[in-house]
């Protein structure tokens, strides 16, 4: 079971931690054969820029692709986290693949949070995970850290290589960071790929990094648990932001039965 306090304190003292084979063997199997079948249906390669990886395959929007990716925004032992460095509000940012295949060269390092318009240090708006679907190790791209820079007074310059730690963590296990910190994905140096899915979330009061409302169909969505509808920005933050005519999204669009109170209501 998951020290959810001890997280915080890890991500609030050095910017992220490391969750320990939290993920089911079963589920992490079933997700890299799931990964693996949607390449091929979708054609999908490398992009052609430094930042996306040249020999790294990204797959976006993934729980437009099956029940499997599903699971992963409620993971009971990884959402309490996320929820504690944002709050019970947030919302899916996105959610995709990342493999990086041999012979990629490092990620520039970056910050998630980097195109809000936001004065530094300030509390987290974005709060993201990295899921190991096979080992990460210095060699094969583990995700490159610098700790401590999410109480920078300003972001990275993408120009320019920093002093990072590599995220070694084993199959099963979860990597989370504040949305501030430094990091980047690293060099694979080996003849293996690296795969990784990476969960993000962002606060409710931020606009999602993928279009979750416009991306998703909603016979997909209607399949969703309501903890997922919420997540991804079918429900209501704190009473109010992202209601439709005074109703709840989940309640107008999908026809849901929920529809709490608004703030106006509780005056």
């Amino acid at each position: 079971m998951v020290d959810v306090g001890e997280a915080l304190r890890q991500i609030d003292e050095v910017g992220y931690t490391v969750l320990p084979d939290v993920i089911e063997p079963g589920l992490v199997d079933t997700l890299v054969a799931r990964l693996d079948r949607l390449e091929q249906e979708l054609g999908t390669v490398p992009a052609a820029n430094a930042f996306e990886g040249t020999s790294t395959v990204r797959i976006y929007n993934l729980l437009a692709h099956g029940d499997d990716f599903a699971r992963i925004p409620v993971h009971a032992d990884v959402l309490p986290v996320a929820e504690g460095v944002l709050d019970a509000g947030l919302l899916v940012s996105s959610l995709s693949s990342i493999a990086i295949g041999p012979g990629e060269t490092a990620q520039p390092i970056h910050a998630d949070d980097q195109v809000m318009p936001l004065t530094k240090p300030h509390p987290a708006t974005v709060c993201n995970t990295m899921w190991a679907l096979t080992d990460f190790t210095e060699a094969n791209g583990a995700t490159r850290l610098v700790p401590g820079s999410h109480r920078a007074d300003h972001s990275p310059d993408l120009r320019v290589a920093y002093d990072s730690v590599p995220a070694e963590m084993t199959k099963g296990s979860v990597l989370v960071w504040h949305g501030s910190l430094w990091h980047g994905g690293g060099a694979n140096t080996t003849d293996e790929r690296r795969i990784g899915i990476a969960m993000n979330y962002c606060a409710g009061y931020i606009r999602q990094q993928e279009n979750q409302q416009l991306g998703l169909p909603p016979d997909i969505v209607r399949g969703f648990s309501p903890r997922l509808q919420e997540l991804c920005g079918f429900g209501i933050y704190r009473g109010l932001i992202g209601h439709i005519d005074k109703q709840v999204p989940s309640t107008l669009l999908l026809g849901s039965s929920a529809d709490p109170r608004l703030i106006w209501d509780l005056a």
